[in-house]
């Protein structure tokens, strides 16, 4: 599959209008959320390293088509959250939103990262994104229930990385 994508690892400056595209395709996420992933994106431009967000981004045909977003979680040794991945919807389902996440846990592994840490809802929408990290090898750590509003929990996922 990476023969047809380009990746990398800093974002440029279209990049943010790039994402919130890509937000937007999937059709899961209110606005102020798709707002705070662009701001994560324009956060790192204007700070570099120092903002603390780092991506794995991939393109195919010089077009932004998927990413992710983590940093390392302060205050702690090795943990790290993984704040955002996404991958355009005319393009999921072909193996490639495994492939952002193995090189992202690749990533954090490098940082020597040892755990990731994610959080989704707990909404039926959400059940595909929970098999999905399932079957990446994920556990659910904890569900925080009425989280986000009654009857929306949140799900945090865990997998340990590194040695």
């Amino acid at each position: 599959m990476s023969g047809e994508f380009v990746w990398r690892t800093e974002p440029r400056p279209g990049d943010p209008a790039a994402v919130r595209e890509i937000i937007l395709s999937t059709g899961f996420f209110h606005d102020y959320e798709v707002d705070v992933a662009v701001e994560l994106v324009e956060e790192r431009l204007a700070k570099g390293l120092a903002s603390g967000y780092h991506f794995v981004l991939v393109e195919q045909a010089g077009r932004l088509v998927g990413y992710s977003c983590y940093g390392h979680i302060p205050c702690n040794r090795a943990s790290h959250d993984l704040y955002w991945i996404a991958v355009h919807d005319t393009l999921r389902g072909q193996g490639l939103g495994r492939e952002l996440l193995q090189r992202t846990e690749q990533a954090i592994a490098a940082q020597q990262g040892l755990r990731i840490y994610v959080e989704t809802s707990s909404k039926a929408q959400y059940e595909p994104t929970r098999q999905f990290y399932l079957h990446c090898d994920y556990r659910i750590e904890a569900v925080l229930e009425d989280f986000y509003e009654p009857g929306d929990g949140k799900v945090i996922l865990v997998k340990k990385v590194g040695p």
